[in-house]
């Protein structure tokens, strides 16, 4: 077909191909998507109809998705203006969105976009009404990274709840679900419809420096469980869910936003191991599969990255496993998918591999101009471009962005934050403390027996920048359960310890060998003091440790998790988790301790 840049209908062929495969997918409203917010506006045609009447730049520009700076759609503080006017060239997040035609633009909190709720639904809501009042009027499908847990881009008085591994350890489907449920009808009620979550990725290598506790565990079917819950959950409430980072990121020793990770597990391990959640998402439904940044040599020996691999992405996600929906890149600014092309290069290979959105990419006008001359070229069909416009327009219209693009403001008040859903969170975090060791039946701690309590060790910054600092978040916890509890400087610790009669240290990703954390706990043992491990982060820290008179685990530093340790520290609430990935050398999957009828330490 020729290149016709000036005249819409460019791509008539291709949305009839597309459409075919996916009239299936999405039903659509009887007389097209009305705009219920502006009723006066007439009823757009279906998708494929909508594809028919944009230009060339129109629909590339619905592939990208970027960052953009400030608070305001159109009145950003002065060094967010600058902000985007070094990296754009324009001032505001209304002028991006104008000048690239966007198909979406995803929040951080680093780029000032998520202060309030209210402020959030207004930036919805300007940027909504930029799209709707460009020619095409295509509404936006504004995203962010609310895995909740150690990711939350989100932060209070939104509703922050347990993140993957703290349910892989309470291990209740229900409850990630729920949990799932509630993050979607905040986002929902922002005008945030797309969650780059859940994390499909199997976490088998302790490791890992990316994954983690991201990550809902090490059995792929317990993990496949749990990633089908959360989808359903999120899509329940109106948001299109994400399953990453296909092919699987979780046996990776580097991270791929400063490097190229290399999974070297073979075709049958992968069909074994990291193959079965994204199988999963994609029986429950998933609108999104996000890919990774990683080089599978048994799986494409090219040694391109994922994300840039047609065997992978097409061969094996398209054609393997039947994926119809929208395939989008991780974030195009990461070392991992830098390393072997150009920034040029990456949005068209991106494309030729079977992606289908391009998130944030570093130089966003070099690469919108790398995929239109990629077209003019011929190296990118018309047909191809034409397929992925219409994935991501059939999402938007799956996700209601074309009945009600715009947030409400009783809306937001009545739904972020809500009572309900802030006691439903600690409901779900009761259940996923795991206590590791126990081996002098210190716990539960009794504040008529050992009320004095110290409370020390690692302060990782908060996740959202809303909560923490941890030993004081656990300090007030346990004063409230009626200790003597407060909580002093690392460097301070051993010499406060003496006239306590126990110190819980915090410890964060303890690594192998001598670390001042490790001399920290042996030193506050040493002054005979009883001392409790509380692994924050990474459960792995109590076999990097020595022995203390108990350890617990709960996988987040944020402060439901931490109200959840403090409740089964004290015994108001049993024990209940367990661990969802082995501890190299000490515990195997599945270890947990319980306060059972005979005293504590009881094994489940």
């Amino acid at each position: 077909m020729p290149f016709h840049a000036s005249r819409r209908g460019l791509f008539t062929l291709a949305a009839g191909a597309a459409a075919a495969g996916a009239a299936a997918l999405w039903p659509r409203p009887a007389g097209g998507y009305a705009d219920a917010r502006n009723p006066d506006r007439p009823p757009s045609a279906r998708p494929e109809r909508l594809l028919e009447g944009m230009t060339l730049a129109e629909q590339v520009g619905q592939l990208f998705v970027s960052r953009a700076y400030g608070h305001s759609a159109t009145d950003p503080d002065p060094a967010d203006a600058q902000a985007n006017l070094t990296h754009f060239g324009v001032r505001t997040a209304a002028e991006l969105v104008a000048r690239y035609h966007l198909g979406g633009i995803v929040y951080f909190a680093w780029a000032h976009n998520t202060r309030s709720p209210r402020q959030i639904a207004a930036l919805s809501d300007g940027l909504q009404r930029v799209a709707l009042d460009a020619p095409a009027r295509i509404p936006l499908l504004l995203s962010t990274d609310q895995e909740h847990g150690i990711i939350a881009r989100i932060g209070k008085p939104a509703t922050l709840l347990p993140g993957a591994m703290a349910l892989g350890a309470g291990g209740s489907v229900r409850a990630a679900r729920r949990a799932a449920r509630i993050a979607g009808a905040e986002l929902a009620a922002l005008g945030v419809r797309q969650d780059y979550a859940p994390v499909a990725d199997v976490n088998t290598d302790p490791a890992n420096p990316v994954i983690g506790v991201r990550s809902f565990g090490s059995d792929p079917q317990a993990v496949s469980a749990l990633v089908a819950a959360q989808v359903r959950g999120y899509q329940d409430s109106g948001v299109a869910a994400t399953a990453k980072h296909f092919p699987g990121h979780g046996d990776t020793a580097t991270d791929s936003h400063v490097g190229l990770p290399v999974m070297d597990h073979s075709r049958a391990e992968w069909e074994e191991l990291d193959e079965p959640p994204f199988r999963a998402a994609i029986a429950a439904g998933v609108d999104v599969v996000m890919s990774a940044h990683i080089v599978v040599p048994a799986l494409d020996p090219s040694g391109d990255p994922a994300t840039l691999s047609r065997p992978i992405l097409t061969g094996l996600l398209r054609e393997r496993l039947g994926f119809r929906g929208v395939v989008v890149t991780d974030a195009l600014d990461m070392a991992g998918v830098r390393q072997k092309y150009g920034d040029d290069r990456v949005p068209v290979l991106a494309l030729k591999a079977g992606c289908d959105q391009l998130l944030n990419p570093p130089d966003l006008a070099l690469a919108h101009r790398s995929v239109m001359a990629a077209v003019r070229s011929g190296e990118l069909t018309e047909e191809r471009i034409g397929e992925s416009v219409l994935r991501v327009l059939e999402l938007k219209a799956r996700r209601g962005l074309f009945t009600d693009p715009f947030t409400d403001a009783d809306e937001v008040a009545a739904v972020v934050g809500r009572p309900a859903h802030l006691a439903a969170a600690d409901e779900i975090a009761a259940g996923t403390t795991t206590v590791l060791a126990d081996p002098r039946g210190l716990l539960p701690l009794d504040p008529a027996v050992r009320p004095r309590l110290l409370v020390t060790g690692a302060d990782p910054a908060s996740p959202s920048g809303t909560t923490g600092p941890p030993t004081a978040v656990l300090a007030r916890e346990l004063a409230a359960l009626g200790f003597a509890a407060r909580a002093v400087a690392a460097d301070r610790a051993v010499a406060a310890a003496p006239g306590h009669d126990a110190v819980l240290v915090c410890t964060y990703n303890v690594p192998e060998g001598d670390s001042p954390q490790r001399t920290l706990v042996t030193d506050l043992i040493a002054t005979g003091v009883p001392v409790v491990g509380v692994a924050v982060r990474n459960p792995y820290d109590a076999a990097r440790l020595p022995e203390c008179a108990a350890s617990v685990a709960t996988y987040s530093w944020t402060d439901v998790e931490l109200r959840a340790a403090a409740r089964v520290l004290a015994g108001a609430v049993r024990p209940a988790g367990r661990l969802p990935v082995p501890v190299p050398g000490r515990y195997p999957l599945g270890h947990g301790l319980t306060y059972g009828d005979r005293g504590p330490g009881v094994t489940r």
